[in-house]
């Protein structure tokens, strides 16, 4: 780093993406990215904003955030768009951590929570997962500042209930609870008809998963007006045309394709449960998913092992090193097509 970086910033952990390689054609299944394409509108609706990004975006989204309001039969001031949901998440921690908060999230989770406690110089501590990875929502009541919980859980993929969820909520009157819902559409219970009923609860999703958009960067949050309007003075005091012409255009055209894309997501659901019976006929411990993912260990082999033996095939999944996991991966689900290959590849793996 330069001699002239932030003290206060040089000691940053930044996030580690999922890895990207180019030095031969993979199976990708470690960013958990659709394995279908967007709809055919959506290319079209991209081209025509092309031919006129001289223009500026709308910096208020209005007609995106108009769609998402009719399909989550909500106010569009209760709507906030951003660029991916990674935006809103870093917004919602310097929104709500004021002093004397500290925010609280699971050990185990998204990897940017601390990477944004940390760069919005927020106090920040972890709650540990039980044995089984589940969350003890008790755990989180009369928290000392903002909650941040991922449903379904990442890198684990287990979701929590809406009852569960509620009961956070109530039990945190003072505080933000921020419920990120990034793979909520493959098989868990979205908690945004609770924002209605509670000022404090801040529901995150994005376009990245089940919307097919990861390339676009666009994400959305649903809460009280409130907590909308206090999101909306960061995100325009940052970088108020954050969503560009032709994500927006995307987006339009993705919420008024909904069925298309929620179609996609129960194909994706009907192909994890199909991978993890063939997972399991080999051996593997694979954790309940509701996202489209899969966590899985095997009782003779180290996850890292066989991270590295599926890449050497051909194959990308996602390792950590965290103690508490690295007999663990992360396998993204893909299309039937790759994941036929990938349980024939990983038969290779645990047979030699």
């Amino acid at each position: 780093m330069s001699r002239f970086f932030n003290d206060k910033l040089s000691k940053l952990d930044a996030y580690t993406p999922g890895e990207q390689p180019r030095d031969m054609q993979y199976i990708k299944l470690n960013t958990n990215e659709s394995p279908y394409p967007p709809s055919p509108t959506v290319s079209e609706a991209v081209a025509v904003q092309a031919d006129i990004l001289q223009l500026y975006s709308d910096p208020e989204c209005k007609e995106l955030r108009e769609k998402l309001a009719k399909l989550h039969n909500v106010s569009i001031d209760n709507i906030l768009v951003s660029n991916g949901s990674d935006d809103i998440l870093n917004f919602a921690f310097a929104a709500f951590s004021g002093t004397g908060k500290t925010a609280i999230f699971p050990d185990i989770t998204y990897g940017f929570y601390p990477v944004f406690a940390n760069l919005n110089q927020t106090k920040f501590r972890t709650v540990a997962l039980n044995d089984d990875f589940t969350i003890t929502p008790s755990d989180y009541y009369n928290a000392p500042g903002p909650v941040f919980i991922a449903n379904p859980n990442a890198p684990t993929g287990i979701a929590l209930t809406l009852d569960e969820i509620e009961n956070i909520v109530t039990n945190n009157p003072d505080n933000v609870v921020v419920i990120d819902e990034a793979y909520v559409d493959f098989g868990a219970e979205s908690c945004y008809p609770l924002t209605s009923k509670y000022d404090n609860l801040l529901v995150v999703q994005t376009f990245s998963k089940s919307r097919s958009l990861a390339g676009g960067r666009l994400g959305f949050a649903i809460g009280s007006k409130e907590l909308i309007a206090d999101l909306t003075t960061i995100k325009f005091s940052t970088n108020p045309y954050s969503v560009n012409r032709m994500t927006m255009a995307a987006g339009i055209a993705a919420v008024e394709d909904n069925d298309y894309y929620m179609d996609n997501c129960k194909k994706v659901a009907q192909t994890r449960e199909l991978t993890v019976a063939e997972l399991e006929k080999i051996g593997f411990a694979v954790v309940p998913s509701s996202a489209n993912f899969v966590f899985a260990k095997h009782p003779d082999y180290e996850g890292e092992y066989i991270y590295t033996e599926l890449k050497k095939r051909g194959v990308l999944v996602r390792h950590f090193s965290n103690p508490k996991i690295c007999d663990y991966n992360r396998i993204t689900i893909g299309s039937p097509e790759q994941m036929t290959k990938f349980i024939e590849i990983i038969k290779q793996v645990v047979s030699e």
